[in-house]
């Protein structure tokens, strides 16, 4: 039986919201097998800020048959002020099925009850009014989402992707999640207060004058590379590198090698059954102990808990 995936659809939903988990579910076709439907209050129509309604073929009902629920967000109304109908919060509060929302659906959720005593995250905009509204809830603005296991949270807008194809790959492995974001053309992992198991994209060499150095970095992981070895790579003094680098990347040489020095011991540690000192060593980190206190900085887990939060 396909995954079911139910996108609960409210007046003066945000657009985006809710094409994307159509969009990135169907794109996993193939591997995954997800079947995504729609369903508002009662089957009613419901209509969005920019002028156009749309008609679901389900009503709440759809819930209770459903693996995954999917809350997009909603631009202003009474679920702003924390308020939403009693059938809504009945259904949700009854579903079996994993939730999440996109955006402002955080509200929804949290009006349901759903988040109190749990850590989650909505559009920065939004996050001091959902903190007010609903202060059980660990409200944190800095997070792309928030995994906590059954519930899970995004940011605003484009993060509903990110969540998303964090979703696929729970479900499915890094694989399919990154051939998925391909034919989304999205790209896999992006850098935020939330890290993204997703596998470190490694950049085509173009036009760019840092991206040779940085493809050769990326397959030297577990050597030492400094920051003139890097500039040799392009031609360039080490000064000169670092400028062109923090225009081409937004940060430094040394900050990009640490995140894809843990990016790879991720992968590692996900894909393989390597001892911890070997992936510490093949990625760059030389010892378990500075291994051990970059991914508890960057995830908040050790090398043995993040390998088990993978193991199916």
């Amino acid at each position: 039986m396909p995954h079911r995936v139910a996108v609960l659809v409210m007046d003066d939903f945000a657009t985006l919201d809710v094409g994307v988990p159509g969009q990135v579910f169907w794109a996993a076709r193939g591997p995954a097998d997800y079947e995504v439907l729609t369903c508002t209050d009662g089957g009613r129509p419901v209509r969005c800020q920019a002028g156009y309604a749309i008609v679901p073929d389900h009503d709440l009902s759809l819930l209770a048959t459903a693996d995954t629920v999917v809350v997009p967000g909603v631009h202003g109304g009474a679920v702003m002020d924390g308020v939403i109908s009693e059938p809504v919060r009945d259904a949700l509060r009854g579903s079996s099925a994993r939730i999440m929302s996109i955006c402002t659906g955080a509200f929804v959720l949290a009006a349901a009850g759903l988040l109190d005593g749990l850590r989650a995250t909505t559009h920065w905009r939004n996050a001091a009014r959902l903190a007010e509204l609903f202060p059980a809830v660990e409200v944190d603005p800095d997070v792309l989402f928030v995994d906590e296991g059954d519930i899970l949270t995004s940011a605003g807008v484009a993060s509903g992707i990110d969540l998303c194809l964090h979703v696929i790959r729970r479900d499915h492995g890094a694989d399919v999640a990154n051939r998925t974001a391909r034919r989304c053309v999205t790209a896999p992992m992006r850098d935020g207060g939330q890290a993204q198991f997703i596998e470190r994209p490694i950049p085509e060499p173009s036009g760019t004058s840092t991206a040779p150095a940085r493809t050769w970095a990326l397959h030297h992981l577990a050597r030492p590379v400094s920051v003139p070895d890097l500039a040799a790579r392009a031609g360039m003094g080490p000064r000169t590198f670092t400028r062109r680098f923090r225009d081409e990347t937004g940060m430094s040489p040394a900050r990009w090698l640490t995140q894809q020095r843990l990016a790879h011991a991720r992968e590692l540690l996900e894909a393989t059954d390597l001892p911890i000192e070997e992936v510490a060593r093949l990625s760059g980190f030389t010892t378990p102990v500075t291994l051990r206190q970059h991914l508890h900085t960057a995830v908040g887990l050790s090398p043995l808990s993040y390998r088990r939060s993978f193991r199916h």
